[in-house]
């Protein structure tokens, strides 16, 4: 099963850029993971189990990193075309 997670890191801190920057590179190490960020959030996608497991993982190294963070996540079971661009 695919799963694709939308993904928001809130640092609950003054400097909260590092901490995020940290997290999205920190993703980028799961060459079995396609990541894409923009201004807004982070996506991931690809084997459920996977993703979860980097999710639990990396969550709980941002939390003993940085401390207090919220992490705002939602999820659709399958794959999206994270390179989709809607045109208006």
């Amino acid at each position: 099963m695919k799963l694709t997670v939308d993904i928001s890191m809130y640092p609950l801190k003054t400097d909260y850029i590092e901490p995020i920057d940290w997290f999205i590179a920190r993703l980028d190490a799961y060459p079995e993971i396609k990541r894409v960020t923009n201004a807004m959030s982070t996506q991931v996608s690809g084997d459920y189990d996977q993703v979860m497991a980097m999710l639990a993982t990396e969550m709980k190294a941002g939390y003993e990193k940085w401390g207090r963070a919220v992490f705002v996540c939602k999820f659709i079971g399958r794959e999206l075309d994270l390179d989709y661009i809607h045109q208006v």
